[in-house]
């Protein structure tokens, strides 16, 4: 491992000696008496720490600040000063130096504010190391698709994220709801706070106020100590709640007030406590029609979807799918230590022919099965569709509706078959309306105007 750079500057012989030896057994060390060459060597190469005197003819050590801070901000500045010149170096401090040193000093002491310097140094670049992971994991380029749908998405992503609006994310199962959650919050000013994401259809109803709003102890029988909340968890962040549907009525209250005023109460709690937390909500249902059945607070449905934003199913944005595919095998790829070249234009053929029902998580599935089968350089045809046919094509289960009146359910059923028949229309013909108008045994204008009306494009399936 390479040591740590420092340049010591000062303009009398004896202290810079003094400076050198100290330094020099745990440090790559640079020594200069004239502050004009330590200009020169500051401008010229990146040190990881300058320790300089602050009164030195030519340049200032103040000078030197200033230089080093638009060369190189991440380098750390000690400055080294007499006991009059503490108030500049106090200034110096707030200009960027890390801290100062008044003469005469210990050793001890110098090295001590320069392994803190040089700490604090690897920290911030750690933590932009981390930040550029995180970005690079959870931004809007990890987002994979040049469809036209998934540009108008992202675009609306993008204005998510620039204000602290609530916002539904509207899309099937597996479309990649909590992916567009995380690009939102991390393209967003609260992205140095956390995202905290949490299923309510996965948790118990009686246990879901106390994990969202937190508990006092002794609120019911087990509460041996105080809890906190996800809401607490989010503090100055993001908490997603997905499958915001399956809330009971009385939580939808709580997080209704929780929307409107940013206050929460604990349980057991005898007073409320403000939060600061953007709220981020995503369904796989119709939650307009839920409401009509008063399964779903009205007022709560208008709070979350200040900013609503459908994430589109795979199959209207098919010629997203060789790219996802390829995403996903270099992905597993790298995961299982394999070297692949890419997928053969057969394999392509099939995947560009499956329905997707169970939308990009169900690809990413296929492609991972793929990548771990796989012995030769690419990802062949027949192990793609060995992987595909045991896919399940799946008609969507009646209990999707169950909860619904009979004619609303028979609406929604109508408009999900609707969508599948047109959908499977468009791939099968490319895109060309006035061949699918003939296959259909409609007239054109008819196809034309039933696509309108349930969303589908058809320049999005042409090659």
């Amino acid at each position: 491992m390479a040591r740590e750079r420092v340049l010591v500057v000062d303009d009398r012989p004896n202290m810079l000696r003094l400076l050198e030896r100290i330094l020099r057994r745990d440090y790559d060390v640079t020594a200069t008496g004239d502050a004009l060459q330590a200009r020169a060597l500051i401008e010229g190469e990146e040190f990881d720490l300058v320790i300089t005197d602050v009164r030195m003819p030519g340049l200032s050590g103040m000078d030197l600040l200033r230089i080093a801070k638009q060369a190189h901000p991440k380098t750390e500045v000690l400055l080294l000063t007499a006991y009059g010149d503490i108030p500049q170096a106090v200034e110096a401090m707030k200009q960027g130096a890390y801290h100062y040193l008044t003469k005469p000093f210990e050793p001890d002491e110098l090295l001590v504010f320069a392994r803190q310097a040089l700490e604090h140094r690897r920290l911030v670049k750690q933590t932009e190391f981390l930040q550029q992971e995180i970005e690079e994991r959870y931004g809007f380029a990890n987002i994979v698709g040049k469809s036209e749908v998934m540009r108008q998405a992202v675009a609306l992503l993008r204005k998510a994220a620039e204000s602290d609006s609530t916002v539904l994310l509207l899309g099937e199962s597996g479309t990649g709801k909590e992916l567009f959650a995380r690009a939102i919050h991390y393209a967003s000013h609260r992205a140095n706070c956390r995202f905290v994401p949490v299923n309510c259809g996965a948790i118990p109803r009686e246990l879901l106020e106390s994990e969202l709003f937190g508990h006092v102890k002794g609120a019911f029988t087990g509460a041996i100590r105080a809890k906190a909340g996800l809401f607490d968890e989010a503090e100055g962040g993001t908490l997603f709640l997905d499958e915001i549907a399956e809330l009971d009525i009385g939580l939808q209250v709580k997080i209704c007030r929780a929307i409107q005023e940013r206050e929460i109460r604990a349980v057991g709690a005898t007073s409320d406590k403000k939060v600061d937390v953007r709220l981020i909500a995503a369904t796989n249902q119709d939650l307009a029609a839920r409401v009509k059945a008063g399964l779903f607070r009205e007022d709560l449905y208008y709070r979350i979807s200040v900013f609503p934003i459908r994430v589109p199913p795979l199959r209207e944005r098919m010629e997203d799918v060789p790219l996802l595919a390829t995403y996903f095998m270099r992905k597993s790829a790298k995961e299982q230590g394999k070297e692949l070249t890419g997928i053969e234009p057969e394999a392509i053929r099939a995947l560009m022919e499956h329905d997707w029902r169970g939308n990009v998580r169900e690809l990413q599935n296929v492609i991972e099965r793929a990548v771990l089968l796989e012995t030769g350089p690419q990802l062949r045809a027949e192990i793609i569709r060995s992987g595909l046919a045991g896919a399940l094509r799946r008609e969507p289960e009646a209990s999707a509706y169950a909860d619904l009146p009979y004619r609303e359910a028979m609406r929604l059923a109508l408009r999900d078959a609707a969508t599948r028949y047109l959908s499977t229309l468009m791939r099968q013909y490319q895109g060309n309306v006035t061949r699918a108008a003939s296959a259909a045994a409609i007239e054109r204008e008819s196809l034309s105007r039933l696509l309108a009306k349930y969303g589908i494009r058809a320049a999005d399936y042409r090659k």
